[in-house]
């Protein structure tokens, strides 16, 4: 028998290499069992020499695929070293790994994770949660967080989630490192770039939103704006027209634009820091811009008060809208004839009472025959409660109208400056 050194530095020569390669598959697979064979393809005359110095059988140089029982093997280890094949392989390095007893334990850490994930009590009282819990647990995500130790990130994600979801509905938006820094103690832990964290959030703030988590800068600012999470407070504006107010600053130049019936951008951090009134009994509330474009290049000065929603709400928006609000002032809403205009038409009456505004089923039917476009409904059915016939002749028609197709109509009335009767209570405008 050769010394223990002389024989480990023969197993690290090349005619044993992808030998002793297929036995550690076999060996992890098999949890160290002795049992089988393993085999090389197109071997060397080197490698040829080896097996059959091993098995004491003779292989022809032609042979394109050699095999040899593990345990042959093990038997010649065990002559030249005195010890076993996984002695060798793990003297070689590195460790076996037992694909078993590794499922097993990875399978144990996920199960102790999502359990840990399941006691918030947003498990119970949000669908969009253990969706993405279920996600995460089927596309690997939890996997990666195990192997890499970073379960601890998911519990920060939770913790996150249940600040947002457990703020009352009439909070100031909060700034990002601020939502940070309470949920996490990092003020820094949820900025792009750092690590896997603000992604695991915003996947979950995609889900509870119903759309998918968008690539860029841009989308994931919007999303973040969507929960009043403020990224970044010049980024976030809101496009008005003929919305005077008073306050220094701001409030100025909204006056001096209202009185030539110029749009204006305001952005968050111009609410925040040139504070404002706005003392307005009816303002008006369109989805898109070409609408508010229309408005100001076909009535001017004379159009009514209007802010744009340009699709989701911004924060800037929600701030400007609870001014409005607050001061006694109603919003009167109108946006795209499709499940998610609708959805967000009931999401402004539930947060600001505001009133849908030529979204009757009447007026749908009128954008249908007029609209050319044949666009199909999609995404989840709402409920129309203030005209619960609209939501049925939508669902039959099965049509988007989109407010640019009825921006003639949405003109023409406040052009004559009638509009359609507004229920007993509400106080009176000029466009009433």
């Amino acid at each position: 028998m050769t010394t223990s050194a002389e024989a480990y530095e023969r197993y690290r020569g090349p005619e044993f290499r992808r030998l002793l390669a297929a036995a550690r598959r076999s060996l992890e697979r098999s949890g160290g069992e002795i049992t089988g064979s393993i085999g090389l393809t197109n071997p060397t005359t080197a490698e040829r020499n080896v097996v059959v110095g091993i098995t004491g059988a003779y292989r022809s140089a032609d042979v394109r695929r050699l095999t040899i029982p593990l345990a042959a093997l093990e038997e010649s280890v065990r002559n030249v070293t005195g010890g076993s094949l996984r002695g060798v392989l793990e003297r070689i390095g590195p460790e076996l790994r037992f694909r078993a007893d590794e499922r097993t334990t990875l399978d144990q850490a996920r199960q102790e994770l999502r359990a840990e994930a399941e006691t918030s009590p947003l498990h119970t009282a949000h669908p969009w949660y253990r969706q993405w819990l279920a996600t995460l647990a089927s596309d690997g995500t939890i996997t990666g967080l195990i192997n890499k130790n970073d379960t601890y990130i998911l519990s920060q994600a939770i913790h996150v989630l249940e600040y947002l979801h457990s703020r009352p509905s009439d909070s100031p938006p909060v700034m990002l490192p601020a939502l940070a820094d309470a949920a996490t103690g990092d003020t820094k832990a949820l900025n792009p770039g750092r690590g896997s964290l603000p992604t695991l959030v915003l996947r979950a703030l995609a889900t509870a939103r119903g759309i998918p988590l968008g690539s860029g800068a841009e989308a994931r600012r919007e999303l973040w704006d969507s929960f009043d999470v403020i990224v970044d407070d010049l980024a976030s504006r809101v496009l008005v027209l003929n919305l005077p107010a008073t306050g220094q600053g701001l409030g100025q130049w909204l006056t001096d634009a209202a009185r030539s019936g110029t749009p204006f951008h305001i952005t968050l951090h111009q609410l925040i820091t040139l504070p404002i009134a706005v003392n307005l009994p009816t303002v008006y509330v369109c989805e898109n811009p070409a609408v508010l474009r229309r408005a100001a290049g076909e009535l001017g000065a004379s159009s009514p008060p209007l802010i744009c929603a340009e699709g989701r709400p911004s924060t800037a928006f929600h701030r400007l809208a609870r001014l409005i609000t607050d001061a006694d002032g109603t919003l009167h809403y109108h946006g795209d004839f499709d499940w998610p205009g609708i959805e967000m038409t009931n999401q402004l009456r539930a947060r600001y009472q505001a009133r849908p505004w030529r979204m009757s089923a009447a007026d749908y039917l009128s954008g249908v025959h007029s609209d050319s476009d044949h666009v199909q409904l999609g995404g989840k059915p709402q409920g129309t409660p203030w005209d619960p016939e609209l939501a049925k002749v939508m669902e039959r028609e099965n049509r988007a109208v989109y407010e640019e197709a009825v921006t003639d109509a949405l003109l023409a009335e406040w052009s004559s400056g009638v509009t359609e009767k507004i229920q007993q209570g509400t106080r009176s405008s000029p466009y009433h």
